[in-house]
Order: C-alpha cells, then sequence, then structure tokens
C-alpha cells in the first residue's frame, strides 16, 4: 500500500493528498485523493475524477476535527457527514491535522466578514455595491412602469376594440366597415407587441440580477484571495522572525547547558559575527530585548557642590561640564544668525510636490531576492530626487556641532561632539523611504557653504560596481571630513538590508586629533506587506587615534518586546585606560543628551550572567537636537531644510555635478515617465563607456604592465575597469592602512578658472 503524498500549498491554499476512508464493514478502509480548498474537504476516487465526479464534500466552516490515535481522526460536520479518516503515518497526520485547522480557522472568519454585511469593505467595494443596488432598483421602477402602461393599453386597447365592434354592428356603408376591420386588426396587434415588450423588458431585469450576484460572488471571491495571500504572507514574515529570535536565544543563551553562564560571558564580545552563517545575512530587528550593559544612578549630591573637601579632586571635571553648558547659548545663537544668513541667500525652501503614482513593489521586487540592490534596474517611482552623493553631503546637517567641537581644548569633551554628530547624520532618515538615485560614474556634487556656514564639500562617484562614493569637506573653523562610502544591500523577500562600507575620519587643525568611525546598518522593514519604515541597528566605535580616547556607541535595533523608547541610542567615553567618563543616550532621530561620569562601581550579575557596571552621574544635559521638518515636507519626500536646497541650480558648478542630472531634475518636477525614459538613457550610456574603458583595460594589459589591481582594497571590483577618479587619488591611509580614495585637490581651483576640461561627458 503506497504512502498518501500531500502537495505543498499551492494558489488558495490547497492541500492535496491521498488518505485512507472508512466506508463500511465490508469493504473497510478504501484510498481515496483528498483536496483541500477554500475551506472545503472533497475527496475522489481517483486523481482523474477531479476534473468531473466529486465524490463528497465537507464545509469546514461548521465542522469538527477530532483525533483517535496515532494515524486516525474524524471530521463531522454534526449532521448526516461523518468522515473517518486514516493517514499512513503519524507525521502524515499531523499534517493534515494542521492543515485542516488553519482551512477551518480561515472558513470561520470568512463566514463571520460576510455576515457582518460587508463593513469592513473597502470603500470602493461598498460604492461598487450600492451603484450597482441603485441601477438595479432604477430598473425594476422602469418594468413597473412599463407594466403600468401595459395595463393602461391594454385597457383602452379592449375599449378601443368594443367601440369598433359595435361600430360593426351598425349599419355603415361598405368602405366604413372595411375600415374600421383594419383599425381593429391594427389594435390587436399594437396589444400583443406591448405585451412581447414587457415580457422582454422582465426577461432583462431577470438576467440582470442572475449576473449581478455572480459577478458580486466573482468579485468577493477575488477580494478573499487576496486578503488569504495577505494573511498568509504577514503570518509567514510573523513565524520567520519567532523562528529567528528562538535561534538566536539558543545560540546566546542555551538553556539546556549547564555552562550557559560563563559560555554567554564569554560571547558578549566575541558572539556578534556567530548570529548567523554569513555576515550580511544579520538581521537587526524585531530581536529579543538585550540586557543594558551598565546602569546609571544619579550622582552623591557631594558632587554637586563645591566644598573645600572635594575642589582638589573634582573641581577641574566640573568646570569642563560648566564648559560644554556655556557652550550651548553660544551655539544657539550661532546657529540662529547662520539661518539669518541662509534666508538672506534666498535659497528655496520647497519643491513640486510628490504627485500621487500608484506602483506595486512587490511585483517588481519578488524576481530580486537575493541580489545584489545596485544591479536592480528600478523605476524613478521607488526613487527620491537626489543622489547618493547628495545624501552623503546631508551628514553636514548638524555641521555645528563639529563647529564647536573644534573649540574644545580638552580631547573627552570633543569626543562627546563627535559622537553626537555622527548619530545626527541618521536623524534625516526615519521617513526617508525612498532610494537616491545611484551616481553615474564620474558624477559629483559640491556644497560651497563656505561664506555663510563656514564650510565647503566635494562628492566624486569613484567606483560603479561595487557603487562607491568618496567625500571631502572642510572647514575654515578648523575641521576636516573625509570618508569613502561603498554600499552593500541585499533584498531579502519581507526587508531589505543596507551595509555602508568604509571609514569615516575627521580631523582637527588645532589638536591634530584624528577620529575615525564606521557606519550601522540599514534596515527597511515590510517590503511586502504593510507601511514601509526604516531601523538603524547596530555598534560604532569612535576612536582617538592621537590620544587612544573611544567612545562605543550601541543603536539598538527596534524590537516588540522592549519597554525602551523605539530608536535608542547609547554611548561610554572612555580614556585609553578604559575609564568612563560621559555616557550618552538619546534616540537618533530626536536628540542626545550626555551626562557626566563622577564615580563608577561593579554591580551584581545580570540574568546573563554578566557583571553590569553602576556609573554615577550628574543632571544629564542636551547636547544634540533635531531641527523639525519644513512645512508640507509630506509632500516633499520629507526633505529637510538643507535637503531642499541640495538640487536648486547653482552658477559655475562642473558640467558633472547632480544637479545638472537630467532625470533627477524630471523627477522632481514630477515628470516621471520621461524621467524614467531619460534614466535608461543615462544607463545604457554608462554601460557603453564602461565596455570602451575595460577593452582600452585589457588592450593594455596585453601590451604593458597590468592595471593597478582591486585585490588589496576592502572594497573589490568584479570589472577590468581603467576608470580613475578626477578629484580623488586612490592610496594607503596614514591612520587605517586601509587603500580608500583621498581628495588630492584641484577642485575649487578650477571652478575658480571654470576649467571643466578634465570633466568626463556622462549625461
Amino acid at each position: 500500500m503506497s504512502e498518501p503524498k500531500a502537495a505543498s500549498p499551492t494558489t488558495g491554499d490547497t492541500y492535496k493528498g491521498w488518505l485512507f476512508k472508512w466506508t463500511n464493514y465490508i469493504k473497510g478502509y478504501q484510498r481515496r485523493w483528498f483536496v483541500l480548498s477554500n475551506g472545503l474537504l472533497s475527496y475522489y476516487r481517483t486523481q482523474a475524477e477531479m476534473g468531473h465526479t466529486c465524490r463528497g464534500t465537507i464545509n469546514l466552516a461548521t465542522a469538527n476535527i477530532s483525533v483517535e490515535d496515532s494515524c486516525n481522526f474524524i471530521i463531522s460536520n454534526g449532521g448526516a457527514q461523518t468522515y473517518h479518516l486514516k493517514a499512513s503515518s503519524e507525521v502524515e497526520r499531523q499534517r493534515w491535522i494542521t492543515a485542516l485547522e488553519l482551512a477551518k480557522a480561515k472558513a470561520v472568519k470568512m463566514q463571520a466578514e460576510s455576515d457582518e454585511s460587508g463593513d469592513e469593505e473597502p470603500s470602493s467595494a461598498q460604492g461598487d455595491k450600492t451603484e450597482l443596488q441603485a441601477t438595479l432598483r432604477t430598473l425594476s421602477s422602469k418594468v413597473e412602469d412599463l407594466s403600468t402602461c401595459n395595463d393602461l393599453i391594454g385597457k383602452h386597447g379592449s375599449a378601443l376594440q368594443r367601440s369598433l365592434s359595435e361600430l360593426e354592428c351598425l349599419k355603415l356603408p361598405p368602405e366604413s366597415s372595411e375600415k374600421i376591420k383594419q383599425v381593429n386588426e391594427r389594435a390587436t396587434l399594437f396589444r400583443i407587441t406591448s405585451n412581447a415588450m414587457i415580457n422582454a423588458c422582465r426577461d432583462f431585469l431577470s438576467l440582470a440580477q442572475t449576473h449581478s450576484k455572480k459577478w458580486q460572488k466573482a468579485l468577493q471571491y477575488e477580494r478573499d484571495q487576496r486578503i488569504r495571500l495577505e494573511e498568509t504572507l504577514e503570518q509567514l514574515a510573523k513565524q520567520h522572525n519567532n523562528l529567528e529570535r528562538a535561534f538566536r536565544g539558543a545560540t546566546v543563551l542555551p538553556a539546556s547547558s549547564p555552562g550557559s553562564a560563563g559560555s554567554s560571558k564569554g560571547s558578549g564580545s566575541h558572539g556578534k559575527g556567530d548570529m548567523s552563517d554569513e555576515d550580511e545575512e544579520n538581521e537587526f530587528f524585531d530581536a529579543m530585548e538585550d540586557a543594558p550593559e551598565f546602569i546609571t544612578v544619579p550622582a552623591d549630591p557631594k558632587y554637586h557642590k563645591r566644598t573645600g573637601s572635594n575642589i582638589s579632586g573634582i573641581s577641574s571635571e566640573l568646570a569642563l561640564e560648566d564648559h560644554l553648558m556655556e557652550e550651548q547659548p553660544v551655539a544657539a545663537n550661532h546657529e540662529s544668525s547662520t539661518r539669518e544668513l541662509v534666508l538672506r541667500k534666498n535659497r528655496r525652501n520647497r519643491i513640486p510636490d510628490k504627485p500621487n503614482y500608484s506602483l506595486n513593489l512587490w511585483s517588481i521586487m519578488k524576481n530580486c531576492i537575493g541580489k545584489e540592490l545596485s544591479k536592480i534596474p528600478m523605476p524613478v517611482n521607488f526613487n527620491e530626487p537626489i543622489s547618493m552623493l547628495q545624501r552623503l553631503t546631508e551628514d553636514l546637517e548638524y555641521y555645528e556641532l563639529l563647529d564647536r567641537a573644534a573649540k574644545c581644548e580638552n580631547s573627552l569633551e570633543q569626543l562627546c561632539y563627535v559622537a553626537a554628530f555622527t548619530v545626527s547624520s541618521y536623524s534625516t532618515t526615519v521617513y526617508r523611504t525612498g532610494k537616491p538615485f545611484n551616481p553615474l560614474l564620474g558624477e559629483t556634487f559640491e556644497l560651497d557653504r563656505m561664506d555663510d556656514c563656514g564650510y565647503r564639500s566635494i562628492c566624486e562617484q569613484v567606483s560603479h560596481h561595487p557603487p562607491a562614493a568618496a567625500h571631502h569637506a572642510e572647514s575654515k573653523r578648523g575641521w576636516t571630513l573625509r570618508q569613502e562610502i561603498a554600499i552593500a544591500s541585499k533584498f531579502r523577500g519581507k526587508y531589505l538590508s543596507i551595509m555602508p562600507l568604509g571609514s569615516i575620519h575627521c580631523i582637527f587643525a588645532n589638536s591634530n586629533n584624528h577620529y575615525t568611525w564606521k557606519k550601522v546598518t540599514t534596515t527597511v522593514h515590510n517590503i511586502i506587506v504593510g507601511k514601509l519604515w526604516i531601523d538603524q541597528s547596530g555598534e560604532i566605535d569612535i576612536v582617538n587615534h592621537k590620544t587612544g580616547d573611544k567612545c562605543h556607541l550601541k543603536f539598538a535595533p527596534y524590537s516588540y518586546f522592549s519597554r525602551d523608547v523605539a530608536r535608542k541610542v547609547t554611548g561610554v567615553v572612555t580614556d585609553p585606560s578604559g575609564k568612563a567618563h560621559f555616557i550618552l543616550s538619546g534616540t537618533w532621530d530626536e536628540k542626545i543628551e550626555f551626562s557626566r561620569i563622577m564615580q563608577s562601581t561593579r554591580g551584581e550579575n545580570g540574568t546573563e550572567g554578566k557583571q553590569k557596571t553602576v556609573y554615577q552621574t550628574l543632571r544629564a544635559k542636551e547636547l544634540w537636537k533635531r531641527h523639525p521638518l519644513p512645512d508640507n515636507a509630506e509632500n516633499m519626500y520629507y526633505f529637510s531644510e538643507l535637503a531642499l536646497t541640495l538640487n536648486e541650480s547653482e552658477d559655475g558648478v562642473a558640467p558633472t555635478d547632480s544637479r545638472l542630472r537630467p532625470d533627477q531634475k524630471l523627477m522632481e518636477n514630477g515628470r516621471w515617465d520621461e524621467a524614467n525614459t531619460e534614466k535608461q538613457r543615462l544607463e545604457e550610456k554608462q554601460r557603453t563607456a564602461r565596455r570602451k574603458r575595460e577593452s582600452e583595460a585589457i588592450k593594455a594589459t596585453e601590451d604593458a604592465e597590468p592595471v593597478e589591481s582591486w585585490a588589496e582594497s576592502p572594497v573589490k571590483s568584479t570589472h577590468v575597469d581603467s576608470y580613475k577618479a578626477l578629484w580623488f587619488e586612490r592610496r594607503e591611509d596614514p591612520v587605517t592602512r586601509e587603500l580608500t580614495h583621498i581628495y588630492k585637490g584641484g577642485y575649487w581651483e578650477a571652478k575658480e578658472k571654470q576649467d571643466w576640461s578634465g570633466c568626463p561627458d556622462i549625461f
């Protein structure tokens, strides 16, 4: 006897397979082919019968499912229908029971929704139903009017025929009698025709009512199918998250291991990379709430008083605290004066509203699972009218934090401002679910705010596969910021992970303090179902390579089970010996506060076996706060005040500047169809130029020495491409020892001379 076979769920949540059904005491159990679909369980003698002969069907919405033993189970609807079924094994029986219970739950839910007279139907469906009912009422009314007219016609026709009959009985000339007879015949024909017309109208109404019910059923069926599919996808996503949480919990803290406390203790510093088989598949969302690594408590009141007994020990630290606080109103005044200067330059404060184009994201992304995002051709409907170079420049939104850091004489104080600046660069992303334009190779973007803000910056796209951009910003207030960022991104069906690669450098001229750090992972959720939202998660170490000071920042991933505020960021500023001096806390989308640590002690062991540190801190003070969004920002891609000005036309920029990119400009003006066409043209032009460079590079390798290899770089290229950046040169960083692109100068001098002869033709 062959083993029953169950197929995987197909369209409509169908489940098929062989089961043994009890027939009678003579034949016993007989093998039958069962099909579970749309809340109905049907069976056939053979699979070939499915097209024409169904032996029986039971509605699961009113059925009772019970288990007899390891292989037998019963399905009964309380009436004449009772199925005694047997599977070939306990595993097979459990599969069927699970499928039947799920189908029953959905059938009951559908029946309850249908009984509620469509209260939860979409407004469009309710409008269609109301319109259809109104049409049927109108048709019925018109048919009643026709019926009334028919009765009147019949009544008057009969009276006319009687009158004509009476006239025939009178003695009239032969010619008159003949005329009266013709009129009588025409009246009879008129009455017959009227009756036929009324009957045809009644048939039409009957057919309209019959077909309208069929259309309504078909529409309701499609709507139910869509709802089921959405529920199934959502359920699968939740189950996947639960499995991931369970797996991580088992990996980090095995409950069955007697040495779990010790192992978790040891895994605190090394287990981060062991959460998944591949680093690129690490997820930072829906995670279980992590226990805090430290606890903060208010410091003893003695630290708030400058008595003779403690002046020698902490007076300098409190003086530093006061200096930090005194700097805040000065910075606020500087910020307000800066904004006044910006207004005097008449920079724009709005862009055309975003058009309301509808597009199904899943229809495009379902074929892209597992692919590199930069290699997926995407329409501009998913973009925002800004390039990745301009998004990098947006890191300077809160440049005044670096201005204040440049004035600090104490390196620990300076590190607090640099950490706040690091967090502030993520504040513009909280509502920005649109994808920036991938820059073309050789594309640049300059932002010259030297007159009003004291800084200027230049970005260049230095590699296309993988995409990498180099950025250099300098300020007349004594700081320089440079970075080369490559974007590694993976689409995994329900979420999109964006992992920036590369280091960010900040150098202060007065102290020669050189800070470096890396960016955290950005995750875009609800790609398939629900509203898109963004989360930032991971850890950042900001290191001062001159003094050895370090700030460890932790971006907590969003968790359904966390009691903490969403988007939480915490950090500790330590000196080279590891002693903590400041605690940073807040959220990456609102504000960051700092507290001076006056004393630290080792606390009791936590639930994971880790010994937590207890910090006694002074009252928290605000270090950074996000600027409010402009009015009507929700219709302008949630751009900040700075972002609104980045695409504004300016004279004298390089011909490769992002402001001059035609597809981006068309999208900003609401002409998306033209923008898509232009985007395809530019991408094809770039591919042609790349093929030409590759062929030239291959020819050069045959005739001369090989082109410089990319293998030593942390950002590896898959193409033999001889392109060399125009304003940046690739060399070893003296601090991190990484191969990176560093600004070599010449851009601002070329702008002053308006000599752009070296710029490639990319637009």
